[in-house]
């Protein structure tokens, strides 16, 4: 297609209304009332607002974390949050920064190039693009690319590798201003993205909006069946809104006119899903046996039974016994403890279990945008990975423990001086 010029909206009008604190008290799929709680985590910082050294000591901003199940149609949401502006307008995640995301980006270009034939009259456009991390492949690959991103900071990046970018947040206004400039979708991706929406429904009519009549769109999230089973109650923070299955990722999809045809597993963020969804008049990508597979599944896994998410905020509440045991002992016996990683899940572990600087000194992380700051909440600064080879700690605690494998690797030489791996979920292991 013909390259057009995009003329972004000014931040204002790209933006969901500016609420300062929003409490939402019926589902915001179905509209039912939320009762039922699946894990009620305190009061919590945002996970991603780093706090800047010189406002150590300044007032920061506690929220209700607490998730509900919707008894109706099984969404699992946050019945309180913070507004998308506050939490994406200035953002300190770029995906760049790990190595095993970037292969997995890569691998997904090629994998999708093949299966659906994309050429260089086919357009890929990627929702909460981040940093250009998933479509230079496509550009690489001669495909045009097109990302959409909320936050200007990491927007700026992307552009600066030449991915045309388009600074806003996903929705039927964006989707319709970009129809009008000419751009229709072969490919959309939304990596991790749905959960952090506010408005599920304007956000899935822009698919159907920008989407080619036999366009394909991939949705990739974490999976709800993992974060039960596994018991990853650190995944849950206020920039995640909801949690998924495929279950009720179909459901909302077919509102708007699309329909699941495929779906795999993928093992990043501790587990995920890969959702295809297209035009549900697309007789040219029928329902595979995957779909009802996995949704059978969940129904064994007990997803559609309230009494699972009942047994599971009892759990919850050992395995923050199990990580307080061991942090207390370890420090009575004169041990230290420093942690790897500057997540997200991170800073919802620490503030939920109440651990500080007294017990955890200092964490590390490989992102230069994070070094030198301090985790909200609890004000453990975060320092160069080399700070653990000069600290030598006993024990270092990986906070992103679906790295888990990629950080023991790149930190081997920790083991030269006895030092030991320690992850919390699902249940605390010293490795």
């Amino acid at each position: 297609m013909d390259p057009v010029t995009l003329t972004p909206p000014s931040p204002a009008s790209t933006c969901v209304p500016d609420l300062a604190h929003v409490a939402v008290t019926h589902c915001r799929l179905c509209g039912a009332a939320l009762s039922t709680s699946v894990a009620n985590l305190g009061l919590s910082p945002l996970a991603n607002s780093y706090i800047k050294p010189e406002l150590e000591n300044a007032m920061e901003a506690f929220y209700p974390l607490h998730a509900f199940i919707c008894d109706d149609c099984h969404l699992v949401q946050l019945a309180e949050f913070e507004s998308p502006q506050a939490i994406f307008g200035d953002y300190l995640y770029f995906s760049s920064y790990s190595e095993s995301w970037l292969r997995h980006a890569q691998a997904y270009i090629r994998k999708q190039i093949s299966r659906f034939g994309l050429g260089r009259q086919s357009l890929v456009v990627e929702i909460a693009s981040n940093d250009g991390y998933l479509l230079q492949y496509a550009s690489q690959a001669g495909i045009p690319a097109l990302g959409v991103e909320p936050a200007a900071n990491v927007a700026e990046v992307a552009i600066s590798k030449g991915i045309p970018t388009d600074i806003a947040f996903f929705g039927q206004q964006t989707a319709l201003r970009l129809k009008e400039a000419g751009y229709t979708a072969n490919l959309m991706v939304a990596n991790n993205v749905v959960a952090h929406v506010p408005d599920l429904h304007d956000f899935l009519e822009g698919f159907r909006i920008l989407l080619a009549d036999d366009g394909v769109v991939t949705f990739e999230f974490p999976h709800l069946l993992q974060l039960i089973s596994q018991y990853q109650f650190d995944t849950i923070y206020h920039e995640h809104f909801s949690y998924f299955s495929l279950l009720v990722m179909r459901r909302a999809l077919a509102m708007h006119d699309l329909r699941v045809f495929d779906v795999e597993e993928l093992p990043t963020h501790g587990g995920s899903l890969r959702v295809y969804a297209t035009p549900s008049a697309n007789a040219l990508l029928p329902t595979l046996p995957s779909v009802e597979e996995m949704m059978g599944r969940e129904r064994a896994g007990g997803l559609e039974d309230i009494q699972t998410y009942r047994d599971f905020s009892k759990k919850i509440v050992t395995i923050k016994c199990d990580v307080l045991d061991f942090v207390i002992k370890a420090h009575r016996e004169g041990a230290t403890v420093a942690a790897y990683g500057a997540p997200a899940k991170g800073n919802t572990l620490l503030n939920y279990c109440g651990i500080g600087p007294e017990l955890i000194p200092f964490t590390v992380d490989a992102s230069p945008y994070k070094q030198n700051l301090l985790l909200p909440g609890t004000r453990i600064p975060i320092l160069h990975p080399d700070a653990l080879r000069k600290a030598r700690p006993d024990y270092v605690l990986i906070l992103p423990w679906n790295l888990k494998d990629e950080i023991m690797t790149s930190m081997a030489d920790i083991r030269e001086w006895g030092g030991r791996f320690v992850v919390p979920i699902p249940t605390l292991e010293i490795l």
